[in-house]
């Protein structure tokens, strides 16, 4: 039988490239400034915060490897290039915010037998820079986040640090306030169950690319019903579908026509809508009725 590609390839993104660059030159003087506080007024939760920060500029830098991967063109050995290194990137992206999770526990844990000292308002001042430039940056990503996993986990991060510096700054007031600056790990907790909330959902979503799952918003449900729709098409069957990259989605199906002659339009039709629900890449064999193998073997 006959094998039929067609290829889409989804919006390019590189134009977010000057966006992530200048995303990550404001984060790294932020982490810079935010650290410095940190280490000069002893407050965990300024330095944890600065930590997932700069864990982040380190994401952003990856998004930027995996644009840059991604439009390396097929060769002898890789037939779709580097573009399943977008997955790979994304979720390594997820367990390193899980380490700075796990690193802000342990120094937060070690904060309440030993609490010390911390200066509310230069806490809070420093946060509240840190909303401004998270705030901005999550701004940023917000529209490219929609097309693409590496992207909205960078969005994600972002929005995440404007919530915990809005935290910050509400445990800098309460220790001016008060005095009470068992606050501040408490602070850094919350900080950390945030992070592993926003991370979780990248990390699923990049465990089940990376072993080939069937990608978010795709309804196998929906795509059989779609390839059996025209009257011509009798069944489909050894249906597959993956992810080629973050941006891409890729199905194999055997269609089995009443006849044959039917193809060139049944096929057309059928590319055209796996296109419009986001699959880019197709390929589909067609067969008759009397070839249909029912082995499960075959």
């Amino acid at each position: 039988m006959a094998h039929e590609h067609h290829h889409h390839h989804t919006a390019p993104t590189q134009s977010l490239n000057g966006i992530f660059i200048f995303s990550i030159v404001l984060n790294v003087l932020f982490v810079l400034i935010e650290a410095g506080v940190g280490f000069w007024q002893n407050s965990l939760s300024l330095l944890s915060d600065a930590g997932h920060n700069l864990s982040d500029v380190f994401s952003l830098l990856l998004v930027l490897v995996a644009f840059r991967l991604a439009k390396v063109h097929s060769n002898e050995h890789f037939t779709y290039g580097y573009r399943k290194s977008t997955v790979l990137i994304s979720l390594l992206n997820a367990v390193i915010l899980l380490v700075a999770v796990g690193a802000i526990v342990i120094e937060s844990i070690h904060k309440f037998s030993e609490p010390a000292q911390v200066n509310g308002i230069a806490v809070s001042w420093t946060a509240g820079v840190g909303i401004l430039i998270n705030g901005l940056t999550a701004m940023l990503l917000m529209h490219g986040q929609k097309s693409d996993l590496n992207v909205r986990g960078a969005f994600l991060h972002m929005l995440a640090d404007t919530l915990v510096s809005i935290g910050v700054v509400i445990s800098g007031i309460v220790i001016y306030y008060t005095g009470w600056n068992i606050v501040d790990p408490i602070v850094s907790l919350v900080i950390a169950a945030v992070i592993l909330i926003s991370t979780w959902e990248l990390l699923a979503d990049s465990l089940r690319l990376a072993v080939d799952g069937i990608p978010e918003g795709i309804d196998r449900h929906e795509i059989e019903r779609l390839l059996t729709d025209d009257e011509q098409v009798q069944e489909a069957h050894h249906i597959h579908i993956w992810a080629i990259s973050t941006t891409e989605t890729a199905l194999t199906a055997h269609i089995v026509l009443k006849d044959l002659t039917s193809w060139p339009q049944v096929s057309e039709h059928i590319k055209h809508e796996l296109a419009e629900h986001g699959i880019s890449h197709a390929t589909l064999e067609p067969e008759t009725p009397d070839a249909i193998c029912h082995n499960k073997e075959c």
